[in-house]
């Protein structure tokens, strides 16, 4: 228990020291209910929050969608252009790395640390972001970047 605790502990310094409160606050809230006898809801949590945040993630992704912003002529035009096919080819091959990804973690458990410190570093000290579609954006980008040096 002290271990966890000073675990979590960490990680709310370094999400304060990266100023990213988001780190820094969920740690926080772990670390309440760790406090608090709360253990109980890990497992649902475990189950259920990686799910929940892709869905908050989803809809703020397709936000632009509900909101009339990107209608069939937008989404059409996109698609037929250099960038929107560039976009689409990154997502795919994105949704296959997360797809090898899952595989591979399910082979190399061990790796998961790793994974999950340099992925707290990244979102603490490098403005990094911990989901999937932004990542795909992220490298669109960079791409991009390169095609137009």
């Amino acid at each position: 228990m002290v271990q966890a605790g000073l675990i979590l502990g960490v990680i709310i310094l370094l999400g304060l020291v990266g100023r990213n409160y988001v780190v820094a606050g969920a740690a926080g809230v772990l670390l309440v209910l760790r406090l608090l006898n709360g253990e109980g809801l890990f497992p649902w949590l475990e189950d259920n929050a990686l799910k929940i945040g892709i869905g908050i993630i989803t809809m703020a992704i397709l936000l632009p969608f509900a909101s009339g912003q990107i209608g069939w002529q937008v989404l059409l035009q996109n698609m037929v252009s250099p960038v929107g096919l560039l976009a689409f080819a990154t997502g795919i091959f994105v949704a296959y790395l997360g797809g090898r990804g899952v595989g591979f973690l399910t082979v190399n458990p061990q790796v998961m640390a790793g994974l999950m410190v340099g992925t707290i570093v990244g979102v603490a000290f490098f403005r990094g972001v911990p989901v999937g579609p932004l990542i795909a954006a992220g490298i669109m980008a960079l791409v991009i970047g390169l095609v137009n040096q």
